[in-house]
């Protein structure tokens, strides 16, 4: 079953969605979206609003914006491409406070030259924001390049970590 539930938090309510939890079992993230984020997820007809299955990952989000979280241990369900899982993967290995390029990426996943832009495009699909720290990638010369949900969000984002 497919539940969702909204958690506010400094970027704005976040929409946070979810399978399993039943019997008391862990929630598996399927997608977190923040509002007005470009292909982001939306409530749909069926889902069951559950902010009690959540509890584990929310308090991992809010201790995250408190600073004192850097890393998230939380189940998420696999989608995408294998391209895709292959950049996700890259993405999720990207440590606290540092950044990498879009270039960075693409030759970690084997992709390099004009695989740039198939590793931008495979990062924008993220359906993970904040957990799956894409806002962790940068253009090639230091600057802020591309963020589902705007640039002063993954400018918060790298503020919070230092990373900026």
């Amino acid at each position: 079953m497919t539940v969702y539930a909204y958690v506010d938090g400094p970027l704005g309510r976040m929409l946070l969605v979810g399978r399993g939890g039943e019997d008391g079992g862990r929630t598996a993230l399927v997608s977190l979206s923040l509002p007005g984020q470009k292909g982001g997820a939306a409530v749909e007809d069926g889902w069951r609003h559950a902010p009690e299955a959540f509890q584990e990952i929310a308090g991992q989000l809010d201790e995250y914006f408190a600073g004192r979280r850097e890393r998230f241990d939380i189940p998420f369900t696999q989608s995408g491409t294998e391209f895709q899982q292959r950049v996700w993967s890259a993405l999720e290995a990207i440590p606290y406070g540092a950044t990498v390029s879009y270039g960075d990426i693409a030759r970690t996943v084997g992709s390099s030259g004009a695989g740039v832009r198939a590793v931008g495009t495979a990062i924008g699909r993220n359906p993970l924001l904040v957990v799956r720290p894409c806002h962790r990638v940068i253009g090639a010369d230091g600057s802020l390049r591309g963020y589902a949900a705007g640039l002063e969000r993954k400018e918060r984002l790298l503020g919070l970590e230092r990373a900026v």
